[in-house]
């Protein structure tokens, strides 16, 4: 323990940690920090794959094509966008309304990725410049107590330390953590378009088909 405790200062944690957080909060709406903190418990998933939905949604279009679609109404689907596909699809939205929705939910979703790793990317940005400013107070404050032998050594720990923590958290920390949140939200992305396809299928089989004049005079013959 002692061996470490020379690099733990409180006043340069507070300058760093508060400064980098105030930083954030100030250029950051409220929303996308909550984003960005609930985004942490991604972090320690897998990553995400569509095939589940995929084959639910095989068995799905089976069940449509033995009882008719609006027995999906009654389905237990617990992912959101391929809820909302099916209930387009049960209301008999045509195929290319039905790919719309699903596209609009994908990129809805890809923007809220951006946005909660763009947080911690700007606490990577701003770590270090706090940690600037932290040495530039301990440096303030070591100029000022030069007749207090004492103090310049406390002083000095600030400006040194407050350097570290802020190369530390900016590198180690939040921009690691920026960077797994976008590799993340990508390959989410890109697994969810998989799911567009055999949703617009399925809405093609479904939709019924407009009458032509020359079918409605056949079947009025």
């Amino acid at each position: 323990m002692d061996a470490v405790a020379f690099l733990i200062d409180p006043a340069a944690v507070a300058i760093v940690g508060g400064g980098t957080l105030l930083a954030v909060c100030l250029r950051t709406p409220a929303r996308d920090i909550a984003r960005a903190l609930s985004a942490l418990r991604t972090l320690a998933r897998r990553r995400f794959d569509a095939t589940p939905l995929v084959e639910q949604l095989a068995a799905l279009a089976r069940i449509a094509k033995r009882h008719g679609v609006i027995t999906l109404d009654k389905s237990v689907i617990t992912d959101p966008d391929l809820a909302a596909g099916i209930a387009a699809i049960v209301d008999g939205l045509p195929a290319d309304e039905v790919t719309a929705l699903v596209d609009d939910r994908r990129r809805a979703r890809i923007d809220r990725h951006v946005a909660a790793a763009d947080v911690w990317a700007a606490a990577a940005e701003a770590a270090p410049a706090m940690g600037m400013i932290g040495t530039l107070v301990g440096l303030a404050r070591m100029f000022s107590a030069m007749s207090d032998p004492g103090a310049i050594g406390a002083a000095m720990a600030i400006a040194l330390l407050a350097t570290l923590y802020g190369a530390l958290l900016g590198n180690l920390v939040f921009l690691p953590v920026a960077s797994r949140l976008r590799t993340a939200g990508r390959a989410e992305a890109s697994e969810r378009a998989r799911i567009a396809a055999p949703l617009a299928r399925l809405a093609t089989r479904e939709t019924p088909r407009a009458l032509t004049p020359a079918t409605t005079l056949q079947n009025a013959a």
